[in-house]
């Protein structure tokens, strides 16, 4: 058997095997074995057809999987969404927010709150800040 044709099937089953793990390695490899097809059907050495495959196969993980992975799964697009969303959000004291206990509405969703700092105590209808969330538990701050 030629060996292009054995680099063309291991790249082939390279591909079927990303289909299901959907990694974006495997693919890398699968490229690595297509230019080392690529290779033995010019050059009968397999040595330079191994050296052509890991080349392009590491080349492909440090530059062309990075650049897949940002494409493919953004990491920020300027929202922010979860707890994250709340923090340093305002809010609007609906019971007495002392260090041990209190309610708060952020975003018209009520929320048992504490103070942020112990010396403080919010009377209702006060406007706070959210400044950080402890489990279910908004710890605020008056706003001036």
């Amino acid at each position: 058997m030629r060996a292009w044709l054995i680099w063309l099937i291991v790249s082939v089953g390279l591909v079927i095997a990303e289909i299901f793990s959907l990694d974006l390695v495997l693919i890398m490899f699968a490229a690595g074995a297509l230019a080392a097809a690529g290779t033995a059907a010019v050059v009968d050495n397999l040595f330079v057809q191994a050296l052509v495959f890991a080349l392009v196969s590491v080349l492909a993980l440090v530059v062309a999987r990075p650049m897949a992975q940002r494409k493919l799964h953004p990491t920020s697009d300027g929202t922010r969404t979860g707890i994250d969303a709340i923090k340093g959000s305002s809010a609007v004291v609906l019971e007495l927010v002392d260090e041990h206990s209190g309610l708060v509405k952020i975003g018209g969703e009520e929320w048992t709150a504490r103070v942020f700092d112990a010396t403080q105590i919010l009377e209702p209808g006060q406007k706070v800040q959210v400044i950080d969330i402890k489990g279910a538990t908004a710890l605020v701050w008056r706003q001036p």
